[in-house]
């Protein structure tokens, strides 16, 4: 019975994870806005910015993996692997989350060292859209560092059992 509760444990956190990373990477693919002041015309894309592009491409890396090993069998011997894998799945959220959430404070605040004039007076739903996105990408990151304790628990655990 503990057996089954502590893999129902770990189904759904990774079945909330596998969410999370996928809503983070279609809020983040649909964010877009056209803007018009003057004769100038502005669009805002998510393939602007390397950051957004590369927190799209772990979003899209992060979902596929979750996917597939929510159908990985219990008695396989890739568990410890996986372990792992989460660890290098937690790894690249946090950079591609860490280099978004840069850019994104960038363009809402702007750089008055460098020059660089904030974007989102101009652009509010497409920053609106990259704050979502954003924010579903940290609840990705906090369920894969839960997922991550979880996976290590799992497999030390009864590696230390048979060890005594």
């Amino acid at each position: 019975m503990v057996k089954l509760t502590k893999r129902i444990g770990g189904l759904v956190l990774r079945l909330a994870a596998f969410g999370a990373a996928l809503a983070a990477l279609i809020v983040m693919v649909t964010s877009r806005e056209r803007a018009s002041f003057l004769a100038l015309s502005l669009e805002a894309r998510y393939t602007d910015m390397a950051a957004f592009k590369y927190f799209v491409i772990a979003n899209a890396v992060v979902s596929v993996y979750s996917f597939l090993v929510l159908f990985l069998p219990e008695k396989s011997l890739l568990w410890k692997f996986i372990v792992v894998l989460d660890l290098v799945m937690t790894m690249l959220l946090t950079s591609s989350l860490s280099a978004a959430l840069a850019v994104a404070l960038i363009g809402k605040k702007g750089n008055a060292n460098a020059g660089w004039l904030p974007i989102c007076g101009q652009v509010p739903k497409f920053c609106d859209q990259v704050t979502g996105a954003l924010i579903a990408g940290f609840v990705a990151l906090v369920l894969y560092v839960l997922l991550l304790l979880y996976s290590l628990h799992s497999v030390v655990d009864p590696f230390l059992l048979q060890k005594s």
